[in-house]
């Protein structure tokens, strides 16, 4: 990257950005700009977002005292050019890569990263925190949440603000709209009124109201009052906020870079002990007019072509567990009226905008609220129909409440499709699946199931379409699936049955999910080596099939348990079981395989897997240990 920019290359951190003139601050957006599409097309990433805030990225670097002063960034998928800006350019190009930048903020990547983020809705919660701290600290450094309308659908983002309009504590909230119609379009006399508004000469000028009014009656001045917001919300149209307690100042043009500079330091430099919301319209996509085009603004993209725009594609032409999951529900829906499609703002994540497309009447996108899905979801249950809940592992864990009390407890047939079940690579930690056996199978009246393979998928699903007196679920990966032939939906389950997929002596390795091919590569090693361990497919977390667990623990020596999950989960079940029967009173060994008890950063997902120790090596490995280890017991005076 070394000299291809005029502005860009003598940038190293925001302090550089001061020494510019704020007439300079529009070519140096433009370059950050053209880094940025150039760095995702190597990488792959969440583009759309990031272009749509290059101009206030800058022009924040460029008011506040950063880090000194907190930038919390919603998500944090927009955050490109900020970590441009703040001592990662030149280690862009390792954006989500093995060892290298994440995807999102990460407090231990940069100083200048004061909150990780991943997941949504948490940016005014946090902010608040830090704002009250350096109130109780008497620190003046300023604190600033960048949120996006999509995030603003979270029931989290009001709750904070609730909070902070009653705080009387200084913080400022961005609101970044590109889409949602809150306020009408932008125009020049909009920026033009939002500066004013925000400006020393109004404040003084409402300070000074206060000051006159208070020499006359209580009457008076309540009118007062009502006429300086009714004036100020006919305006700026932040009604919504202003009840909230919130001073609004808004909308404004997020790309007209100076009329951001002059509001943000205007609401940097004013004494004014409360909240207040800068509304600010954008273009997700800004400058790239492929990404402009697109339906999705190039929010999620693979390696692409810079000049043409053309993403890379998978060359495997074996469907997505994602595909599998939207095409069999269709299949149902065409013969099941009571079926319905139920996402979190996640429609093409998940397969439900597949759904949607035939049964646009079914489907239901109740943006980014996963406790209302789910209690949504019951709602529906109650009154005969068949609600598929499909929702990310790690979302679902948002809404853990809802499963407990208001699926669980009345034993309400919800069905919940669990897409990203387990490691998901360049995403990593906060988008991985990692807990959802361990806190679904704890909760009575669950049924738990995870598909080994895209057949195993349908199955489960024909399986759950016809559950109707309690809660189920289903879990499977994110990619590919095995390439093998897809049942018809007419295949279903016996409930909490597995089932042996080879039969082996003395050892047997029972899979439950995903890792069903590694412990056959395994098996494949160790047959070399003279051992020949039985294959089991377990199926079901809940209710265990504990007939083929008596047996197998009756007819080996040593068993052990593979899942892509936590502690707490398939393992800890069959050692309850095993331990209840008094199974491992005799010469039974049993060992579990889960994830490690860390968080496991991004990789390609075979690396994170052979890292988390659940590859086939690591299977054969565990095998080879366990038929070698003997029990030592240690006297202690």
């Amino acid at each position: 990257m070394k000299n291809k920019y005029r502005y860009l290359d003598n940038i190293n951190f925001p302090s550089d950005i001061k020494k510019l003139k704020q007439s300079e601050l529009k070519f140096l957006a433009d370059d950050v700009r053209e880094e940025m599409i150039s760095a995702v097309s190597e990488t792959g990433g969440h583009l759309g977002a990031g272009l749509g805030v290059v101009e206030l990225t800058v022009a924040l670097h460029y008011i506040f005292n950063t880090p000194n002063d907190k930038i919390i960034w919603d998500v944090g998928h927009q955050t490109y050019p900020h970590k441009i800006l703040t001592g990662r350019k030149d280690r862009i190009r390792t954006l989500r890569k093995g060892k290298g930048l994440s995807g999102f903020t990460k407090r231990s990547e940069s100083e200048y990263d004061p909150f990780g983020a991943a997941h949504s809705s948490t940016s005014i919660s946090s902010a608040l925190g830090i704002a009250v701290a350096n109130k109780l600290s008497n620190k003046s450094d300023s604190v600033v949440a960048v949120i996006g309308d999509g995030a603003m659908s979270a029931g989290m983002a009001y709750e904070a603000m609730n909070n902070a309009g009653t705080s009387k504590t200084k913080m400022i909230v961005i609101l970044n709209d590109n889409d949602m119609s809150i306020a009408k379009p932008v125009g020049a006399m909009r920026a033009y009124l939002a500066k004013i508004l925000s400006g020393k000469i109004y404040f003084s000028l409402r300070e000074t109201i206060k000051l006159i009014i208070s020499a006359f009656s209580k009457r008076f001045s309540k009118k007062a009052g009502r006429a300086e917001d009714f004036l100020r919300s006919a305006v700026t149209g932040g009604t919504l906020f202003n009840s909230l307690g919130f001073y609004y100042v808004g909308p404004i043009d997020g790309h007209d870079i100076d009329s951001i500079v002059s509001v943000l330091k205007n609401v940097k430099e004013i004494n004014y002990n409360g909240p207040i919301l800068i509304h600010i319209k954008t273009k997700k996509g800004k400058g790239y007019k492929f990404a402009e085009r697109s339906e999705d603004k190039f929010h999620g993209v693979s390696k692409f072509n810079v000049n043409t725009g053309v993403q890379e594609k998978s060359k495997s032409k074996i469907p997505s567990y994602t595909k599998v999951f939207a095409d069999t529900l269709v299949k149902h829906a065409e013969k099941d009226s009571k079926i319905i499609g139920i996402t979190a703002a996640m429609p093409s994540g998940t397969g439900i905008d597949i759904f949607g497309k035939k049964f646009p009447s079914r489907t239901f996108d109740v943006g980014i609220a996963e406790q209302h899905a789910v209690t949504f979801a019951a709602g529906l249950a109650t009154e005969g129909y068949k609600p598929f809940a499909a929702i990310y592992s790690t979302f679902l864990q948002r809404a853990y409440d809802q499963v407990v009390h208001d699926v669980a407890i009345q034993s309400l047939p919800v069905r919940f499709a669990i897409d990203r079940a387990g490691l998901v690579g360049a995403d990593g930690p906060t988008h991985a699946g990692s807990f959802d056996i361990t806190y679904l199978a704890t909760l009575p009246n669950f049924i738990v199931m995870a598909a080994s393979d895209e057949a195993e998928l349908v199955k489960m699903i024909n399986t759950s379409v016809e559950i109707n007196d309690k809660p189920s679920a289903f879990r499977y990966p994110r990619g590919n699936g095995t390439g093998i032939n897809l049942p018809s939906i007419e295949e279903k389950l016996e409930i909490g049955k597995g089932r042996i997929i080879k039969d082996g002596k003395k050892i047997a390795l029972i899979n439950f999910g995903a890792r069903l091919n590694e412990c056959l590569i395994a098996k494949e090693k160790l047959s070399k080596k003279g051992i020949d361990p039985t294959i089991i497919d377990a199926r079901f977390a809940k209710p265990l099939d504990e007939n083929l667990l008596w047996q197998i623990a009756i007819d080996h020596e040593v068993l052990i348990s593979i899942e892509e999950g936590s502690i707490g989960g398939f393992g800890s079940h069959v050692a309850q079981f095993l331990s209840d029967k008094k199974l491992l009173d005799s010469n039974l060994k049993y060992r579990s395989m889960i994830l490690p008890d860390r968080f496991i950063d991004h990789d390609k997902p075979d690396l994170m897997y052979k890292f988390a120790g659940l590859d086939s090596n690591s299977i054969e490995n565990k095998v080879l240990d366990t038929l070698n280890s003997k029990v030592v017991i240690k006297k202690t005076n």
